[in-house]
């Protein structure tokens, strides 16, 4: 199955983020030996642990809600943080990263699921955000692009819609705030069942767990 999503991958150079949580690092070995190096995790306990475990040369990436009291735990190491919602959340990791001489790549979490219980900004609270004092302070966060995750459903023409929206809000973004910087080109979007249209409709990187590990 590795095999297979990379090579759908490989034409448009999207990064394939394996969803490790909740599998032992038995399970995470075996995709790292077949040349998979970059992993999700959504829970910082559990993703501290295997970081101690496992390679030094993975690159990993936390994709779920962070509270803002464990950014310290995974701060001197996490590459990227899919889901920034806040700018108290943005302030913590800059925080965090100056403390570990670092600079910590993040991606706007937005809202772009129909169910209430999915975390996310709006446009208008990203562009306060970007447009604050506070966020300008700020150099050890790299704000490298946007986040976000779809409806869970059947409807892919419903998927698909909101993989354009997230879309259009990384292209205002990059127009009005970013548009002289080549970090800012991530758009974390899709999933195991999901991915190839978020690739169709211009995914950087796709967060996929169900297809390279089975169902949890």
């Amino acid at each position: 199955m590795l095999k297979r999503i990379f090579q759908k991958l490989q034409p448009t150079q999207t990064k394939l983020i394996a969803v490790s949580k909740t599998k032992p690092v038995e399970m995470v070995i075996d995709l790292y030996e077949k040349g998979q190096k970059c992993f999700g995790e959504n829970r910082v306990l559990e993703l501290v642990a295997k970081e101690e475990e496992l390679p030094k040369d993975i690159e990993w990436h936390f994709i779920g809600h962070l509270q803002t009291n464990k950014v310290k735990l995974i701060a001197p190491f996490v590459a990227c943080i899919h889901a920034v919602d806040s700018l108290k959340l943005l302030k913590e990791i800059n925080k965090e990263a100056l403390k570990n001489s670092r600079v910590i790549d993040v991606l706007l979490q937005f809202h772009i699921a129909e169910e209430e219980s999915k975390f996310g900004l709006d446009l208008k609270e990203a562009t306060q955000l970007l447009e604050s004092g506070a966020f300008v302070s700020m150099h050890n966060i790299r704000i490298c692009g946007v986040m976000g995750m779809a409806t869970f459903t059947d409807d892919l023409s419903q998927v698909r819609r909101e993989f354009q929206y997230l879309k259009k809000v990384f292209d205002q973004l990059k127009k009005q705030f970013f548009d002289d910087v080549a970090f800012f080109k991530e758009i974390s979007m899709g999933m195991s069942g999901d991915y190839e249209v978020a690739v169709e409709e211009g995914s950087t990187m796709v967060r996929i767990g169900t297809l390279l590990f089975g169902k949890r």
